[in-house]
């Protein structure tokens, strides 16, 4: 490629990468009779991104785990926008089964269209449905009924969440 290229393809990458992202956000489903699956997301205008394991996502996050930051991100499913709907989050953990820790959320998440349920993988965030709660792993954990993958924090979450204690959830800057 050229320089004139590599300098036509920087003027226009920003905007079709906008672009991508307004268009991604927008939910063409039928409307809902839930009030809260009608909830504006809050979505970051930042460019989506796929992590390694090629779950996408749609929104920054930035967690605090007993006072230490750690970036996330949410894919775009219901489920992961109605819990950005109830954000910041502040949230006591608790150790299940040497894998994770979880917390009550303080109101059911929709899970319209979500899978019958999941298999963790180390530093996903999730959502059990039969018990309300957030999931987060810091370990691998089994397939599970009910439970909805909603995002993933970045490399080194996971370290620091098997000691952590309590987790603050907020949009990014």
């Amino acid at each position: 490629m050229n320089p004139a290229s590599f300098r036509a393809l920087a003027r226009v990458g920003p905007a079709a990468a906008l672009f991508l992202v307004m268009t991604a956000c927008t939910d063409d489903s039928p409307p809902s009779s839930s009030a809260s699956e009608s909830a504006p997301s809050q979505a970051s205008t930042a460019p989506a991104a796929t992590t390694p394991t090629g779950r996408t996502t749609a929104m920054n996050l930035r967690l605090t785990l007993d006072g230490h930051p750690v970036a996330a991100t949410l894919n775009d499913s219901p489920t992961a926008r109605d819990l950005a709907a109830q954000l910041p989050l502040t949230l006591s953990l608790r150790d299940l089964n040497q894998a994770e820790k979880i917390a009550d959320l303080p109101r059911k998440l929709s899970t319209s269209g979500a899978p019958e349920g999941a298999d963790p993988e180390v530093g996903d965030l999730a959502y059990y449905a039969p018990w309300n709660q957030l999931a987060t792993y810091y370990r691998d954990a089994p397939y599970a009924t009910g439970l909805v993958i909603l995002g993933h924090m970045a490399d080194g979450g996971a370290e620091r969440l098997a000691t952590a204690d309590e987790i603050t959830i907020e949009a990014a800057p």
